[in-house]
């Protein structure tokens, strides 16, 4: 039972010559290099072992055939040596003759070849367009404070008040998997994380960053959490404009065009943005403490219905399930913003031209360093032409609450600016 027991154990244990174990050679006692010809030796004993075979060399021991062979005396008695070498299973046929010694060497090289040609062939990023992408991270991380400190400086959110039929309906809504808003003017995700056109409307037309509205107060009004959201989405609108500012060319369009392209995206860039703060785990939007987590039922008590935040969540579902890169998520903002065919814009041409710029770059990106990504780039696209039907809905709901003054006076003069009168 010992017997069977030692055996059992012995086929579980690592193998005799883990790395770790020092090998010895079978020969003469030194440090073993490896396998040569059937057995563990040194450089040294495989060296004369391929000699002695290729020689057919003939040895003969001086004194009675039976020399212990040490490293230190290995050389005293070829015979004994030679000997030894038989004894622990070095066979002759492991030899290989001077050609497949050069057939051999040939095919490593080869080998060697074709890994650095596979290499070289890699897809990679020029300068250019790594300084694109570095230039647009840094820029998000500059525009996007995911700490949402600045949230408290809003006017605070308020979610009582009467439960309207929208609103039921979001809280039934929620608990399958919508969730929060990050819609258009207040997304959850916060006002840093959105990118805001506004914003950079507001630094053409100099009129200063603080967009935090007079507290005009109307503790009445039924939709109590449109005070805080329009505060939201004016700090996004002003990162957006931030962020919108240091995509590469875009500074060098006249002011009129880019001030149509931010008036038309910003909405769009700031429901991209805000997907960084949203959670499949519960269907919100995280900004911090608990009063700064929003879910769809915070937003249509700020005037929206599900017409637009039952779409806005599966956007932001299929958007999250795509695990963008960091890389990859501010290269689609920079898309959106710059997309040629929005009202107001004169010069397409050199619109489309950035555009296709950076879609260049999104595209080499995902080949250099996204594997398995080769639809993530058409997922990417087909994202861009949901915001547009988003876009269109937020628009509507917008018109029809900016339409009741009681709820337009709760809006900042950004909001207002860059959602009003839309470039036609």
């Amino acid at each position: 039972y010992i017997s069977d027991s030692a055996v059992s154990t012995s086929t579980q244990v690592p193998d005799e010559f883990d790395r770790n174990v020092p090998r010895i050679c079978g020969v003469c006692g030194d440090k073993a290099t490896g396998f040569h010809f059937n057995a563990m030796t040194c450089e040294g004993c495989k060296g004369f072992f391929r000699r002695s075979m290729k020689r057919k060399a003939s040895f003969t021991c001086p004194f009675n055939g039976s020399c212990t062979i040490t490293k230190d005396n290995r050389r005293h008695c070829q015979a004994c040596r030679l000997k030894r070498c038989l004894d622990i299973g070095m066979m002759k046929e492991f030899i290989l003759t001077d050609e497949e010694v050069q057939r051999k060497k040939e095919l490593i090289q080869r080998r060697k070849d074709e890994e650095a040609q596979r290499e070289a062939q890699k897809p990679r990023l020029s300068e250019e367009q790594r300084s694109i992408i570095d230039t647009l991270v840094d820029a998000h991380h500059k525009t996007y404070d995911d700490s949402y400190s600045d949230f408290s400086r809003f006017r605070p959110p308020v979610r009582e008040g009467p439960v309207t039929r929208s609103a039921s309906r979001a809280a039934s809504l929620h608990s399958l998997s919508d969730a929060s808003s990050d819609s258009f003017s207040h997304s959850p995700e916060s006002g840093d994380r959105k990118m805001n056109l506004s914003s950079l409307l507001m630094m053409y037309q100099e009129q200063g960053l603080s967009s935090s509205p007079d507290s005009k107060e109307d503790e009445g009004t039924s939709l109590s959490m449109l005070p805080h959201l329009a505060d939201l989405v004016s700090y996004s609108i002003q990162k957006v404009i931030g962020f919108a500012k240091t995509i590469p060319g875009f500074r060098e369009l006249t002011a009129e065009d880019q001030i149509a392209l931010l008036k038309s995206s910003a909405i769009e860039v700031i429901m991209l943005r805000s997907n960084q703060s949203f959670s499949l785990e519960d269907m919100s939007w995280s900004c911090g403490g608990p009063e700064f987590k929003y879910c769809v039922n915070d937003v249509t008590k700020a005037g929206h219905s599900l017409e637009l935040l039952e779409p806005l969540v599966k956007f932001q579902v299929g958007l999250k399930k795509l695990n963008l890169h960091e890389e990859e998520h501010v290269l689609l903002m920079a898309i959106c913003l710059l997309s040629p065919d929005r009202p107001g814009v004169q010069d397409h041409e050199r619109v489309e031209a950035l555009q296709d710029r950076i879609s260049e770059v999104l595209q080499a990106y995902i080949c250099a360093h996204h594997p398995g990504g080769r639809l993530l780039y058409a997922k990417m696209i087909q994202k861009l032409a949901d915001l547009r039907s988003l876009n269109e809905e937020h628009s509507k709901q917008y018109r029809s609450l900016s339409f009741q003054p009681e709820h337009s006076m709760q809006l900042t003069p950004l909001v207002l600016e860059v959602f009003g009168g839309q470039v036609t």
